[in-house]
């Protein structure tokens, strides 16, 4: 009783010596009452208690803490961080968990690495960053508010674009496992991948971990693969699609030059032999095909005037009757081997004996065409009654022109028309009765008689 009254007695004493004495008493009973020694943190301003305790107000204490620990302020003002999504932790006073003068070495944060709940931080844990421990980000010298929060700013040792794909890990990869990517949208960049590209793995085009400022021409990546040896210039597209390299689409129809019939199944590389660009082909037949020429050019350059695409030997489209020799009758079946023996076809015979074998021996001259007619070699076409002034009539017609036209070089056309002249070794007569056989003789048949006065 009488030690309560004696301590009571001294704190009044103190108290009054701090209100009329100064601020040197005041220290002095700080001094006194202090209940220990500061952490080392705060051991600055273990001389100066205003800093963090006004006298007598105990309410006021959060108030200096936060004005000291600005960070926690604006947690807690922004509903941030530990101190601002914790609900005791953003509403209770300071000292509820950060109890002070417990000596330099206490650990006044009461922070339980065990069951800490990371959730209350501004980066929740979430995958394989559960397994992490803590030391795997928290370093021992740094305050945990300074913890990065970006993942280059943990894994830039193990980072492989070496920055130059930003900061924003997390647009590509995941945290359930760092060599897995999500898959990334390629449509929304300036490159759209279709076709065969969508097959085709990141590393192929994006050697080196490059995602940048790539070229995005077809040769960039095919060089290797054009076999036309750059020939045809950089502009793939124009002929090949992504769907399949192979497949070719360019439409020659579009061009000076529609190809038609075989031309259509035809290798580009088969015409196109130096650079498709800057050398510009010829379009006339005989350009390509001056080597096939069976005619060797004496022909001219109009391949087409005979020739079609369908089928370069067979298939022929001249019209033979806009030439001195329309074909008529057997004619038209006739190969043109048969009567063009060499290339040049201008050279062709036109008369019947140059090309058919003549019995006559030329006897009869080279009018073939006075006797024989085209449908049918054997087919006679002359007309003795109307083309000659001997009209042969009775058994006359029947003859062959042999028979009266001896076999003799040049022949004998201007035959004498009397009787005599051909059957004066017939005549029984012994020429007694003159040359006029016809007074009583008849063609119709030589033994029958028609006597004429």
């Amino acid at each position: 009783m009488r030690r309560r009254r004696a301590a009571i007695v001294t704190i009044a004493a103190l108290c009054w010596l701090s209100l009329h004495v100064g601020a040197a008493a005041q220290t002095l009973l700080e001094r006194l009452i202090m209940p220990g020694p500061l952490v080392e943190g705060h051991a600055k301003l273990e001389a100066k208690c205003g800093n963090c305790h006004e006298p007598f107000s105990q309410h006021s204490q959060s108030k200096l803490c936060l004005d000291c620990h600005k960070d926690t302020a604006a947690d807690r003002a922004t509903h941030k961080g530990l101190h601002g999504l914790d609900r005791a932790a953003s509403s209770e006073p300071c000292n509820r968990c950060h109890t002070e003068h417990k000596g330099r070495g206490a650990d006044i944060s009461q922070l339980d690495r065990e069951t800490f709940d990371h959730d209350l931080t501004n980066f929740k844990l979430v995958d394989a960053h559960r397994s992490v421990p803590c030391d795997g980000c928290h370093s021992q010298n740094a305050r945990f508010r300074k913890t990065p929060s970006l993942c280059a700013e943990c894994h830039k040792k193990v980072e492989p674009h070496q920055g130059r794909l930003g900061q924003r890990c997390d647009n590509c990869h995941t945290m359930v496992k760092w060599q897995a990517t999500k898959p990334f949208d390629h449509d929304k960049t300036k490159f759209p991948l279709q076709g065969a590209h969508k097959d085709v793995r990141c590393a192929m085009c994006h050697s080196g971990e490059l995602y940048k400022d790539l070229a995005s021409s077809c040769v960039s990546c095919h060089r290797l693969q054009d076999v036309h040896a750059d020939r045809y210039g950089a502009k793939c597209e124009t002929c090949h699609e992504v769907t399949k390299w192979k497949t070719v689409h360019f439409d020659h129809d579009k061009t000076k030059y529609p190809l038609r019939g075989a031309h259509a199944k035809v290798k580009c590389d088969s015409c196109h032999t130096g650079d498709l660009y800057r050398d510009k082909l010829a379009t006339t037949c005989i350009s390509c095909h001056r080597k096939e020429d069976p005619h060797q050019g004496k022909l001219g350059e109009r391949c087409d005037r005979c020739h079609d695409e369908n089928d370069w030997r067979k298939k022929l489209t001249f019209d033979h009757d806009l030439t001195r020799m329309p074909l008529i009758g057997l004619h038209v079946s006739v190969p043109c081997e048969e009567c063009h023996r060499s290339p040049a076809y201008k050279d062709a015979p036109l008369a019947c004996e140059k090309c058919h074998h003549d019995r006559h021996q030329g006897r009869l001259g080279a009018a073939c065409g006075s006797c024989h007619n085209p449908n049918g070699w054997a087919r006679w076409r002359f007309d003795h009654n109307k083309q000659t002034s001997y009209p042969l009539t009775g058994a006359h017609s029947n003859l062959v022109c042999e028979a009266c036209h001896q076999v003799k070089s040049p022949p004998d056309l201007k035959l004498a028309t009397d009787c005599f002249s051909c059957h004066a070794r017939l005549d029984p007569h012994n020429g007694d009765f003159g040359h006029g056989c016809d007074r009583c003789h008849v063609t119709a048949s030589w033994k029958k008689l028609q006597i004429k006065n």
